[in-house]
């Protein structure tokens, strides 16, 4: 499967887990994670999304290795950064221990994204 499609897919699977999420907390009047439904749809659906279009326009013959390791650099830093952020704002843990881990996910987000760019800005196209 090619990346833009993993990358699509990914990012439909975090639009459904984040408008779940914003069903549950309009049905509970609880709209206490709603920093962890933002981070879910902007970080999971809507830079997946965007990632996908890039690979399907412009980086058709990006170096595998790179591209790949980029792929699963935002993938799983955007699902332990969603996953803390539930976790987080649902209180059942504390910022305390959840901290670190969210700031390592963020920068992995961080990375996933300059390396983007550096695929974009060393494709041919």
């Amino acid at each position: 499967m090619t990346l833009d499609r993993r990358f699509l897919l990914c990012g439909f699977a975090y639009a459904i887990a984040g408008m779940g999420l914003g069903v549950y907390m309009a049905a509970s009047h609880d709209h206490a994670l709603f920093v962890a439904h933002a981070h879910i749809l902007l970080v999971g659906f809507v830079v997946s999304f965007i990632y996908a279009l890039i690979h399907k326009l412009w980086l058709v013959g990006a170096p595998a290795r790179l591209a790949g390791f980029q792929f699963y650099l935002h993938q799983l830093a955007a699902l332990v950064m969603s996953v803390g952020l539930v976790l987080l704002y649902a209180g059942l843990y504390p910022e305390s221990t959840l901290g670190p881990v969210l700031g390592l996910a963020s920068v992995g987000v961080l990375i996933a994204a300059v390396l983007m760019a550096w695929l974009v800005l060393r494709s041919p196209g």
